[in-house]
């Protein structure tokens, strides 16, 4: 049987002749690529399957309040290495950003009447 490459991780493996056009190989990882794919290939193409997660999601939120606080205190170091690099990204942009009054140019108007 003719081997084919993985569309993953590039492989080459003999498919299994039951499954017709078979792309991937039978790594977990590469499964795992070939699922997300479809996954977002259907979010793309199909309005049911998007509300169908909507759903899911909206009903999990109902289930769970308080999640994200809750996971947050349970994470402290999460939480302060989200903070540094918040400041580094702050402190990056900041030179960056202009206010109207800090021109160094002043510029005169003189009005004609």
């Amino acid at each position: 049987m003719d081997k084919v490459r993985c569309a993953h991780c590039g492989s080459r493996f003999v498919p299994n002749p039951r499954i017709k056009n078979q792309r991937y190989c039978a790594k977990v990882e590469c499964q795992r690529a070939r699922k997300t794919s479809w996954q977002r290939q259907k979010l793309a193409t199909d309005p049911d399957y998007q509300a169908n997660k909507r759903d899911s999601q909206r009903a999990w939120q109902i289930r769970n309040p308080g999640y994200w606080k809750n996971w947050r205190s349970r994470h402290p170091e999460y939480v302060e290495r989200n903070r540094i690099l918040r400041r580094q990204r702050r402190g990056r942009y900041k030179s960056e950003v202009a206010k109207m009054d800090a021109s160094a140019h002043k510029v005169r108007l003189i009005l004609m009447t």
